[in-house]
């Protein structure tokens, strides 16, 4: 039979993070009521991701041969997921997995529920000065450039109904950090119900993203997204 609920969690290096997440995930759900999945995907990490993930019996591991990508890691995860309910989660598990039920929670009437930093009921921890700066003058870009609504649209805590995952995901193109971007802006074309909840988030050391490199890339992309969905509009 196929869980109800699939969890997937992208992974670039993380030997030293997962032993953590991954007992936390599995405390965590052996006290719910339902059955559920466990999907690293490792992104050709160069440690031992692989093999500490493999320690998990139950634990299904799919492997990238090189290093594609945050976005390709999670697209490659939610088409093979087969849960009812698909959630990803960064590997460092800044979003605690028990608010994982509120996510659920609000799926029971909506297509996708996004995890947001950015509401005033939501309880953000340690997030260094400058974390916050970028984090929020990317957001206003993309909210200017888009006109998507979200107070967060990049936290890596996301949750999906199979349905929704299998159409945002199937066809995704941006393959690094601003994926979440194109998920939201394809859920608006198709008219899928996204809600935003606030959520408990801890700033966790060791971060992938290098706020230089890849915000430029991200904003780049952006910018990408905007006019080829211009383009596309117009080609119809």
């Amino acid at each position: 039979m196929s869980p109800f609920l699939s969890v997937v969690i992208p992974a670039y290096n993380e030997e030293r993070r997962l032993p953590a997440t991954l007992s936390s995930i599995y405390e965590y759900f052996a006290g719910q009521p339902f059955s559920v999945e466990v999907i690293v995907v490792d992104d050709g990490s160069a440690d031992r991701t692989c093999e500490v993930c493999r320690a998990y019996r139950d634990l299904r591991v799919l492997r990238n041969e090189r290093n594609y990508g945050k976005g390709y890691s999670v697209r490659r995860g939610m088409l093979a997921a087969r849960g009812e309910y698909i959630l990803f989660s960064d590997a460092d598990l800044a979003a605690p997995i028990a608010e994982s039920a509120k996510l659920l929670g609000a799926l029971q009437t909506s297509d996708v529920a996004i995890g947001s930093r950015g509401l005033p009921q939501s309880l953000v921890v340690r997030q260094s000065p400058a974390r916050e700066l970028l984090s929020q003058a990317f957001n206003r870009f993309v909210r200017l450039l888009t006109g998507l609504p979200y107070a967060d649209t990049q936290c890596g805590f996301k949750a999906f109904r199979r349905e929704a995952a299998q159409l945002l995901f199937r066809y995704l193109r941006c393959h690094r950090f601003s994926f979440d971007v194109e998920v939201l802006l394809t859920a608006r074309h198709l008219g899928l119900r996204v809600v935003e909840v606030p959520i408990e988030w801890h700033e966790r050391p060791g971060s992938r993203i290098n706020p230089w490199r890849d915000g430029w890339h991200m904003v780049r992309d952006v910018v990408w997204l905007k006019l080829t969905s211009q383009n596309n509009h117009r080609g119809r």
